[in-house]
């Protein structure tokens, strides 16, 4: 991945971390800063991430890792709609299928080499 795109996406990844965090706190900032950083980092994930091999491990962690993607940006509706902890139930299931795709994906490549 180039670097501009590494910093979109560790810019992404900050802005979702403070606005969850501020979010906790029921600061009225903390909905757009999660959203914009949401979309940073999926628009990084979805459309700058394609894998070209034959593998459909990679590629169904890739679909796991899109659906991550959309998932956190889903979370920013509910934080700007409801004004309770909702939020939390999306953001999580992001974070496991991110977490776990983070963790997959590089064994995989490293198994088709």
């Amino acid at each position: 991945m180039k670097k501009d795109l590494k910093s979109l996406m560790m810019l992404g990844a900050i802005l979702l971390l403070i606005g969850a965090v501020l979010m906790v706190n029921q600061l009225t900032i903390a909905p757009y800063l999660y959203t914009i950083g949401a979309l940073l980092f999926g628009y990084v994930q979805v459309f700058h991430g394609k894998y070209e091999g034959q593998s459909l491990v990679i590629r169904r962690l890739r679909r796991l890792q899109i659906f991550g993607a959309i998932m956190l940006v889903v979370t920013g509706i509910p934080m700007f709609t409801m004004h309770h902890n909702e939020w939390i139930l999306a953001m999580a299931i992001a974070a496991i299928f991110e977490l776990y795709t983070a963790w997959r994906i590089p064994i995989e490549l490293k198994k088709e080499k």
